[in-house]
């Protein structure tokens, strides 16, 4: 048999001559240029598709000087608070055409590098960081950056969008209130949201006169934490009614514990989770939880890059500001909470 030859491969000189126009003007139209008639952009991309031709991002890039790329990196793809981040982003983004790269910091941590300077070397041109940065320039960093999430560390001039994380943790302790109970546990994880469902929950409790009961604070705000704390919490407050959990995840980790000593949600003692996972809604659980409204950052924080990027913009001023912008929470209540039962 003969070999097979391989296709070459097409390129922008072989779109341009089956439209009939300029190699300038497939470029113009790669980069979702308005200079470009309806008529000649069909043309292009009637070519693009017969030919197969895939564009080099790369090539794009130098022709426009746009790569119209976006790094998020994230610190916990377990986490499904980043599930709706990230659609809240590409909402927004997929309209004017950005392609959305994502990293998570701690996959590759033992490479000592962190997914922000590959985004950077790419030539991203913006940043949205859903994690702890452990190691911020100054000055920031040389693109527009807004970072999701209450965070140990902003970098200098970026924006912050987050779930007010004070006031929802408020709304957990109000709603157990009003179901009578008074002996309500929290249990937590590090991180800044962490912290500050944590000081808004201790607050709560003092300002009604009632003894906060806090495990946790080091650890992971993950299942196995979740576990952990919910069995020193009942070891050292046995007659705790109800349990706020930093967050959804650390709450099925509550719930395993409960389960494994026999005592009945809600019959015996009430759990609420935060972020309003899609975990949460399972049917299964039916856990009451604090909705963060993550979608709402995502979108929001994405309307703010893209203000950024395109300049100066009314609502967030020059590029060096750092507007801050706090989405309010709401609690969705299911069937994981109940008046308390009299002693």
């Amino acid at each position: 048999m003969p070999p097979t030859s391989r296709r070459k491969r097409p390129t922008i000189y072989d779109v341009a001559e089956r439209a009939g126009v300029s190699k300038s003007l497939v470029s113009l139209v790669l980069q979702n240029s308005t200079r470009v008639s309806d008529e000649k952009r069909a043309a292009v991309r009637t070519a693009i598709q017969e030919l197969g031709y895939l564009p080099s991002r790369a090539a794009t890039a130098l022709a426009g000087n746009r790569t119209r790329a976006i790094g998020v990196m994230i610190d916990d793809f377990r986490n499904p608070w980043f599930v709706d981040l990230l659609g809240g982003l590409q909402e927004v983004l997929n309209g004017p055409g950005f392609h959305v790269t994502v990293a998570d910091a701690n996959l590759n941590a033992h490479l000592e590098q962190s997914p922000i300077s590959g985004f950077l070397a790419a030539g991203v041109e913006g940043l949205v960081i859903g994690g702890d940065v452990d190691a911020v320039p100054g000055e920031g960093f040389p693109v527009p950056t807004v970072v999701a999430g209450n965070r140990a560390t902003v970098p200098a001039g970026a924006d912050l969008v987050a779930n007010d994380d004070e006031a929802g943790a408020r709304l957990a302790v109000e709603h157990l209130r009003s179901l009578g109970h008074t002996r309500i546990g929290h249990v937590t994880g590090s991180g800044r949201a962490a912290e500050l469902r944590r000081t808004a929950y201790e607050r709560a409790m003092v300002e009604a006169g009632l003894q906060p009961r806090v495990v946790g604070g080091s650890g992971p705000t993950d299942q196995d934490e979740g576990r952990r704390a919910s069995r020193q919490l009942l070891e050292d407050w046995p007659e705790t009614t109800a349990v706020f959990a930093a967050n959804d995840v650390m709450a099925l980790g509550v719930l395993g514990t409960l389960e494994r000593i026999g005592m009945r949600v809600p019959g015996d003692i009430s759990i609420v989770g935060y972020d309003d996972s899609h975990l949460a809604g399972a049917e299964y659980l039916s856990l009451t939880s604090v909705d963060d409204r993550s979608a709402d950052v995502g979108r929001v924080a994405a309307e703010l890059l893209l203000a950024r990027i395109e300049g100066p913009h009314p609502e967030v001023g020059e590029r060096g500001g750092g507007t801050r912008r706090l989405i309010q929470p709401v609690l969705t209540v299911r069937g994981s909470t109940a008046a308390v039962r009299g002693d």
